[in-house]
């Protein structure tokens, strides 16, 4: 990814970044994104982005398999992790979701996967640790919870779903408090003139309503001109 557009793209939010897909795009109805409230664990924080490396895990019930599998498993997921494109972003399914109990997105794991150059993590599962968690790499949860439980990798390299958002392995992913997105590939190349344009246009109406007291005739001319500007 060109770093221009990387920096532009962690210094917006992520509502921006649906706002600009649909400049880019012609069209309303942009739909990748996640569904219902989600937590993170920097709220404060630029965005996360980054190309997606994909996995499951799971916490209510131990793990069936020998503990040599297990393990086998959780250092091959630590490998897939580890490689790949970057920037990154760690997107992890849990399958007990939505009543994930095993807080996989703690001081220790943020600490490898921010060490193998991950931007952060996007899950429909569970986080800990919270005030511990190193700077640099923020998590986007489902939950906030105290206990790992049973948490294990069950695979990885594959598509998940995260909150109603299908993510395939390599999708490039914009995520902050508001929820997560995937970006089209198609897009990438419209997006950064797509969000000037957008900024232009609200423009307008912050211009002409932040910190003032207008008429209905006023905010009708700036509306119209927004509306202009924005097609």
């Amino acid at each position: 990814m060109d770093s221009d557009l990387l920096a532009l793209l962690r210094s917006v939010d992520t509502p921006t970044v649906c706002n600009a897909i649909e400049v880019a795009q012609g069209k309303r109805g942009f739909d990748d994104f996640t569904r219902g409230t989600m937590l993170c664990s920097a709220p404060q924080s630029p965005a996360i982005v980054g190309y997606a490396r994909t996995a499951r895990i799971q916490a209510v019930h131990p793990p069936s398999d020998s503990p040599e599998v297990v393990r086998a498993r959780r250092m091959a997921y630590y490998k897939y992790m580890s490689e790949g494109p970057r920037p990154a972003v760690a997107v992890v399914q849990d399958m007990d979701a939505p009543n994930a109990i095993g807080a996989y997105w703690g001081e220790v794991n943020t600490n490898i996967h921010k060490a193998f150059g991950l931007s952060g993590a996007l899950t429909d599962g569970v986080m800990r640790d919270l005030g511990d968690l190193p700077e640099g790499f923020p998590v986007v949860a489902g939950s906030v919870g105290p206990s790992h439980s049973f948490v294990h990798v069950i695979d990885y390299g594959l598509p998940v779903d995260i909150c109603g958002l299908p993510v395939a392995p390599g999708a490039l992913v914009h995520a902050d408090r508001h929820g997560g997105v995937v970006i089209p590939e198609d897009v990438v190349p419209r997006l950064a003139d797509a969000i000037a344009q957008l900024v232009r246009s609200e423009k307008i109406v912050f211009d002409a309503v932040k910190d003032k007291r207008i008429d209905f005739e006023q905010f009708e001319a700036a509306w119209a001109a927004f509306e202009a500007a924005r097609t």
